[in-house]
């Protein structure tokens, strides 16, 4: 059955006919001169790596136009979480310049297709089944991180494995894709292969709660040291100053993502946080489920855009963190404002 009009919690911005009537061709125009003072964004990030301990933090900037570039570590990798979002809708928009697939093309998903109960579209679900266009998907899978549209088009375009080998076709080798959201997450908390009726919240909280403490501790601590479904701070800034500067898809997919990124209202106390008023962010945010007091992921990556027409790229990864939700985002936010103060 056609599914019914979404309601205000799943308010997607701009998306079939505004986003594809938004797409505009035309590369951005080249930037002057700009520079990254690299020693006094190693120093400033010295406080802040200390700051995040137990965890594992991640920090990398990166200018446009082949500029220089700063990671706090070159080899760690560290679990993307739903920042895999923004490589997938590349991946599928990839395909959409090849013509191998179509952003108007409708997908029907069935009750199997359902994901979490917490994804906006599994809380919208009215009926049997449910029709959107690719578009639609990929907008909430980046706008909205739903887990439900983002194995939905992943399955479309091949299966995790496919996003892997579009990255590694374009020369990115250290983002790994690997698995669906609905075998990552149970995986992490050690609760088994996902059930469809763990869409239900209360049907995933008593599975989880199953799950003796310590099975639940040594999935997550196993799932920190998975190189699976990670990244390098490199390889992500690689990706994002390839993606703006037009080198990845078509420019109109380029400007597509790029607005829907933009668009999204995800992590706000995060690196938008720490941003000038006046600056502009496209960015994906990843952030795993804090169980047994420890968060394994919490991330935030993207393109910032100054007044001053200065732009770099950004990359956060917080790993195995301890600490609050408030706390994990303003280190976060405190780490953007550096880099801002280290652009010139």
């Amino acid at each position: 059955m056609p599914f019914a009009p979404l309601d205000r919690r799943v308010a997607l911005i701009g998306l079939s006919t505004a986003l594809l009537a938004g797409c505009k061709a035309g590369a951005p125009a080249p930037l002057g001169p700009a520079s990254l003072d690299t020693s006094r964004l190693a120093g400033g990030f010295e406080s802040l790596r200390v700051r995040a301990a137990p965890a594992a933090f991640g920090f990398g900037v990166a200018l446009m136009g082949g500029g220089p570039q700063w990671v706090s570590d070159a080899t760690a990798r560290f679990p993307l979480q739903s920042v895999f979002k923004a490589f997938l809708a590349a991946a599928a928009l990839a395909m959409v310049d090849a013509g191998q697939l179509k952003l108007a093309e409708p997908m029907v998903l069935t009750a199997q297709d359902r994901a979490f109960g917490w994804d906006p579209l599994t809380e919208a679900w009215r009926g049997p089944s449910i029709t959107l266009p690719v578009v639609d998907l990929i907008a909430l899978a980046v706008q909205k991180s739903d887990n439900t549209a983002a194995d939905a088009v992943m399955k479309r375009i091949g299966g995790p494995a496919a996003v892997t080998a579009w990255l590694r076709g374009k020369g990115i080798a250290d983002i790994s894709v690997d698995r669906y959201e609905t075998e990552i997450q149970p995986e992490v908390l050690g609760m088994g292969p996902f059930q469809p009726q763990w869409s239900d919240n209360r049907a995933w909280t008593t599975a989880r709660n199953a799950v003796p403490p310590e099975t639940r501790e040594a999935a997550t601590n196993s799932y920190l040291a998975d190189p699976r479904d990670t990244a390098t701070l490199a390889a992500t800034l690689d990706f994002l100053t390839r993606l703006a500067a037009g080198q990845l898809l078509s420019p109109a997919s380029t400007h597509l993502l790029l607005r829907l990124m933009t668009d999204s209202r995800s992590g706000e106390h995060r690196l938008k946080a720490g941003l000038p008023a006046d600056a502009k962010l496209a960015h994906k945010t990843g952030t795993s489920t804090t169980d047994l007091g420890l968060t394994p992921a919490t991330n935030d990556i993207g393109v910032v855009t100054l007044a001053s027409g200065r732009r770099f790229a950004v990359a956060a990864y917080l790993a195995g963190s301890t600490a609050t939700e408030a706390v994990r985002e303003r280190l976060i936010a405190d780490a953007a404002r550096l880099a801002v103060s280290c652009v010139s």
